[in-house]
């Protein structure tokens, strides 16, 4: 079958914006319920995207997210600048956090992001340098045959 791209739109995300925490995966949660994307997936979508979104905010200098919806996927590539993940499998472990205090005392960093993010993903992928960043591919399907 032909995965023809409906919707593509790339999303900056701030460091350490917390005002605007949450916009990114709030507009993707919107431009799907307008396509009529089914409200499962939808919620997948929105919890794998705030949760990359709360990561490039909390621990990466910046970054974007690629939003692309196809006639079959949801595919969202986040990439920042920043310091990288130095162990990955450790970073995928429930509860693992290098959030600071400080973000942990406004309810952040408890843990859950990269796992949950793998948990709503049909494939997701981590890529991570040590001074230069982090990419995550993350595929939701949405129209199984």
């Amino acid at each position: 079958m032909d995965d023809k791209v409906l919707y593509q739109k790339v999303f900056t995300v701030n460091r350490g914006d917390f005002d605007k925490a949450g916009e990114v995966s709030t507009q993707i949660k919107s431009i799907l319920k307008s396509l009529g994307v089914n409200n499962d997936i939808i919620r997948r979508v929105a919890i794998a995207s705030f949760e990359a979104e709360m990561n490039v905010v909390i621990h990466s200098f910046g970054g974007t997210i690629d939003f692309t919806l196809t006639s079959d996927d949801i595919k969202l590539v986040v990439k920042d600048s920043g310091p990288g993940i130095e162990d990955i499998e450790l970073a995928m472990q429930e509860g693992y956090s290098t959030a600071p205090d400080e973000m942990r005392e406004m309810g952040f960093g408890a843990g859950m992001g990269l796992p949950n993010i793998k948990k709503n993903s049909d494939k997701f992928d981590i890529k991570s340098k040590i001074g230069i960043g982090t990419t995550l591919e993350i595929i939701i399907h949405h129209n199984k045959k």
